[in-house]
């Protein structure tokens, strides 16, 4: 009988970097004073290996403080943070000093005194004095029974922030190193007054009557602005204002409040359209409030004031580059432009933001590589892109030209016009044959009709040489059709990346994975440059300068932390750390908790196939057992081998009928559950999404995929891999610290809990967002993880019964090992600095809320790990980082490009091979176990070495990072069910919560919490890695 298997690559690669400084302090003894503080990501794999990485944020501190308590007693309820003791006193400081002599010279807030809760039976509200906490929250209005009443919450709106630095940053390191961040610093005259100004436009001839007014595109929008200004060069100056291209003018200037007239030129004959113009004064940024609010005077940020700044410098960019969202393209010259495949290339492009710092005010510049659609004509595009196109044979290919023209921006040929037309569709006749009445002024029909062909002639003297070929359709309720040849791609479209050909694809990522050397000089050529930030002479007139150099900062290696392992007798080991990469290996050595194998499967999806993809099944089975032979590990024969085809992964009642099979056999002849199913296919499939779904919430097995291609290879590292992926889905234990982690060395029960949530794409107008919350299930180990994943309204960040699901991971913590946790630490991930509030106010308070009407008060830190940032570390000198250029592993900083004054801090955790390493930014946003910041940052960076699909630090703390895998797999169940054309009524059987046989909504299954429930089975152990 032959056997098989397939080949899933571990670990994920590394991104890029971040930066820092320090807090400013209270003081004194029995308490301590905290000041406050301000992803890219990686890929993934859905194949059960892969991996991911990267990620960075913004953020800045002070400096000054002295003197701390550990003060540690438990406290209830929302219990206040970092507050000096009654008995405090001693020390102080000094907010953070700027150092140019022109600047201001901020003060601390003053500290107040703090009474300690009381220890009656109902936990004290939430409060704060007015030093550097937060803002009151109180809890949930009671019933007269006492228990929380949930009704009454609608009137609870009081804001709370994130908590201020505990000291004035960490000092352990094993070395310290000197970096660059692409941080810019900015000047600014706080006297200043940016004047925000609505602008209301409308066309001069209303819509007719009962039709609403028509939208007016941003292009229009902007081409109006530009007309207006132009028309009014001394009232109206464009060199001193800035545009968001929709509703807002900043301006250096007074302008008039006045309505205007304008007239330009559009549409098909060129006519003139007239617009109405009003400008209004909404609002008077006063810069001196960013002053204010820099040198911690105040703790309310300005979004208002920052928010027309960050207009302020995006605005020369917009004017001279191709602009696509918050990236930008210079033309002449480009950056970098390569060819990927026909009609598509890349190009390089930047983007930027302003950034509230320790050092002050800063600009963020980051390079970035996209794909696009080249300019070129429609007719020459559809040859570039569809083989074998043949203009003579256009019919047998109408659909692929749909595919790829379908929304498609164009500008046209035949008038000077700029204006743009989006590609609606296909003519149904071919050009020869298309007409249309003919309309007087009035646009009344007329006797006769007119020919396409003939409109041309007659109006723009051109012979249509392509007669037999549909025309293109514009949309809209008037005809506007307009024969391809006329037709060229606008300039700047992006082409997703997901529909690029394999090679393209990599060529694209190649790109992207540019060394520290050249990410670093793109970027100061970019500051330099006169279509960046600081070109066209606009922030002069706003009174700002930016700096051109990147900001110098001291960043401190944080050492590694010691590893335990067992060697292939079952004793205790360390592992040895490579002294650049912090890798280790497994050779001579085997994982801490090897689970044997002795009831697993194989099922083979590539035995009907081609010779060349077929799995080698005895090879294969030999291989993998003698891998865990000299790792110590026993493992059997499988119990049971099922051939089948690629096909059967399509047809969803077939293999669930299958998996049925296969795991009542097993538990028939065996007497007990399969471990694991090992499935081996010849390719990556798209029924790997519904074998997993079905699998993971219906059936209740494991799943192992691989690739018969890696399986046959039979590599001794990735049957290492394979190893380890499958000993922590069975429940067995990679990989351990040594010592305890830090700050909870004496402590017996602590939990720590990830959470993300996973949005469909911006196009995807149906599906739900994912959300997913796992937790560590072990002390002191914390290495094993339960997880939670949820189905709730698109695009939604806010994670909904976020507490009644860390409860009920909670309840089987308590289960396995007889008491609850009494330390919590949690991790969010994916939500910017405008949704602190929503986290604080309404995700830990609900979480608070359930805990307390179950009598159960742990004490908390909520986390946010940020990856979506355009921060980048670079070594000084070759001696300063790593043989790849990247900094050490254990790099952090948390000066001079962090918060003013909030808790956070940039941690690059990882080895980046390839590319710039991005660090994550870590920001603390509620601390009740009054973490310094030496504590946090190492046990952070201890915890990344214990993910448990590879032998190295990853990028990200693993909660985060297993909530994130997780939340995908979540998104692939939905996936599943949509791609699946099984009946409704096997789907219900998924779940008892289904009020009815009928799922064919995305909505319906967004809203049905049994649709996305794991089979019990799988619920609490970690099927996701």
């Amino acid at each position: 009988m032959e056997r098989s298997g397939y080949r899933n690559k571990t670990g994920g690669r590394d991104g890029y970097g971040g930066g820092g400084r320090d807090g400013y302090g209270g003081g004194g003894r029995g308490g301590y004073g905290r000041g406050r503080s301000g992803y890219d990501g990686g890929g993934r794999s859905g194949y059960d290996g892969g991996g991911r990485s990267g990620y960075d944020g913004g953020g800045r501190s002070g400096n000054g403080g002295s003197g701390r308590g550990r003060g540690r007693e438990r406290e209830r309820e929302f219990y206040p943070q970092h507050q000096p003791s009654p008995g405090g006193g001693g020390g102080g400081g000094r907010g953070f000093s700027q150092q140019s002599p022109n600047q201001w010279q901020p003060r601390p807030n003053p500290p107040s005194p703090f009474t300690h809760p009381s220890s009656s039976s109902v936990p004290p509200p939430f409060t704060t004095g007015n030093d550097n906490r937060q803002p009151e929250v109180k809890p949930h209005p009671r019933s007269d029974n006492g228990s929380p009443n949930l009704k009454e919450q609608k009137a609870e709106t009081t804001t709370i922030g994130p908590i201020h630095r505990p000291d004035k940053g960490g000092t352990m390191s094993i070395r310290s190193c000197t970096l660059r961040v692409n941080h810019f610093p900015v000047t600014f005259n706080p006297q200043s007054i940016i004047m925000h100004y609505n602008v209301d436009v409308k066309a001069t001839v209303p819509p007719k009557k009962g039709l609403p007014p028509k939208k007016i595109s941003k292009f229009d929008l902007s081409m109006i602005r530009d007309q207006l200004f132009a028309d009014h060069p001394q009232t109206l100056p464009l060199s001193k204002t800035a545009y968001d291209g929709e509703k807002s003018i900043f301006s250096a200037v007074p302008l008039p409040e006045e309505t205007f007239t304008v007239e330009v030129s559009k549409g098909e004959d060129e006519r003139v359209v007239s617009y109405t113009v009003t400008i209004t004064l909404v609002n008077k940024l006063e810069l001196r409030k960013l002053r204010d609010y820099l040198s911690g005077t105040v703790f309310s940020i300005p979004r208002d004031i920052l928010h027309g700044m960050d207009l302020v410098v995006k605005e020369n960019p917009a004017r001279s580059t191709v602009a696509l969202g918050r990236y930008f393209f210079p033309k002449n010259p480009p950056i970098v432009q390569r060819d990927l495949e026909p009609g598509i290339i890349a190009i390089g492009g930047f983007q930027h933001s302003l950034k509230t710092t320790a050092q002050g005010l800063s600009l963020c510049l980051d390079s970035s590589v996209l794909s696009f659609r080249k300019k070129m004509s429609v007719l020459d595009f559809l040859y570039d892109r569809i083989r074998g196109f043949n203009l003579a044979e256009f019919w047998k290919y109408k659909k692929a030209v749909e595919e790829e023209l379908l929304g498609v921006k164009v500008n046209v040929t035949h008038r000077k016009t700029k204006q743009k037309y989006t590609i609606a569709g296909l003519t149904p006749k071919d050009t020869r044959h298309i007409t249309f009445p003919i309309l007087d002024q009035d646009g009344k029909n007329l006797p006769g009709s007119n020919s396409l062909l003939a409109y041309f002639k007659d109006k723009y003297g051109i012979d249509i040489e392509y007669k037999d070929i549909p025309a293109l359709d514009f949309g809209g309720k008037k005809t506007n059709f307009v024969p391809m040849e006329l037709c060229v791609l606008v300039e700047g479209q992006r082409f997703p990346k997901e529909y690029l050909d394999k090679n393209a694809a990599k060529n694209l990522k190649n790109m992207c994975l540019a060394s520290p050397k050249e990410r670093e000089s793109t970027i100061q050529m970019m500051m330099k440059s006169g279509d960046g930030p600081c070109g066209g002479g606009i922030l002069k007139n706003f009174g700002m300068n930016v700096n051109t150099s990147m900001t110098n900062v001291t960043g401190r290696v944080i050492g590694p932390p010691a590893l335990k392992l067992r060697d292939p007798r079952g004793r205790s080991t360390s592992a040895k750390l490579d002294a650049e990469k912090c890798h280790w290996n497994l050779l001579g050595k085997s994982m801490v908790e090897g689970k044997p194998v002795d009831c697993w499967g194989i099922l083979d999806f590539t035995s009907n196939g081609p010779n060349w993809c077929k799995l080698r099944g005895n090879q294969f089975v030999d291989n993998l057992m003698d891998k865990y032979r000299k790792l110590g590990i026993v493992m059997e024969e499988p119990v049971c081998y099922e051939n089948s085809t690629m096909r059967i992964l399509g047809d969803y009642n077939s293999l669930s009928d299958l998996l049925e099979k296969i795991n009542d056999k097993v538990q028939k002849n065996c007497r007990r559950r399969l471990q694991f199913l090992l499935c081996v296919m010849a390719n990556r499939d798209h029924g790997y999404k519904c074998l997993k779904w079905i699998a993971e919430t219906k059936v209740g097995i494991v799943t192992q995929c691989c690739l018969s291609g890696s399986a046959n290879e039979g590599k001794d590292q990735y049957l290492t891999n394979l190893a380890l992926k499958i000993n922590a889905k069975i429940g067995g234990s990679n990989v351990e610290l040594v010592n305890s982690l830090p700050h909870f060395e004496n402590e017996r029960a602590v939990m720590f809990i990830g959470a993300d949530v996973n949005h469909p794409g911006s196009r995807d107008i149906d599906s739900p967002s994912i959300a997913a919350v796992v937790a560590t299930i072990n002390w002191p180990a914390a290495n094993r993880y339960a997880a939670r994943v949820c189905a709730q309204e698109r695009r939604m960040e806010k994670i909904l019964n976020f507490g009644e699901i860390c409860f009920d991971l909670v309840t089987y913590y308590e289960k396995l090992n007889k008491s609850k946790p009494q330390k919590i630490v949690i991790f969010r991930d994916g939500v910017s600095e405008s949704q602190f509030e929503m986290v604080l106010g309404q995700e830990l308070k609900d979480l608070k809320t359930v805990f307390q009407r179950s009598n159960y008060f742990p004490t908390i830190t909520l986390i946010v790990a940020q990856k979506r940032h355009q921060t980048r570390l670079f070594p000084t000198a070759a001696k300063e980082g790593t043989s790849s250029g990247n900094v050490f592993p254990g790099t952090v900083v948390d000066t001079e490009v962090v918060h003013p004054f909030e808790f956070d801090f940039y941690l690059c955790s990882h080895y980046g091979s390839l590319g710039t390493s991005k660090p994550t930014h870590y920001h603390v946003l509620w601390d009740e176990h009054k973490f310094t910041s030496d504590e946090l940052q190492k046990l952070i960076y201890d915890m990344c070495f214990t993910f448990a699909r590879c032998t190295k630090p990853v990028s990200l703390v693993p909660p985060v990072y297993y909530a994130d895998l997780a939340a995908y797999r979540g998104r692939l169940y939905y996936e599943a069910r949509m791609s699946t054309q099984s009946p409704d009524s096997a789907v219900s059987s998924l779940s008892s919560h289904l009020a009815s046989s009928s799922i064919s909504s995305a909505t319906s299954i967004s809203n049905d919490p049994g649709f996305y429930k794991l089979h019990p089975n799988t619920e609490n152990i970690m099927f996701f890695v």
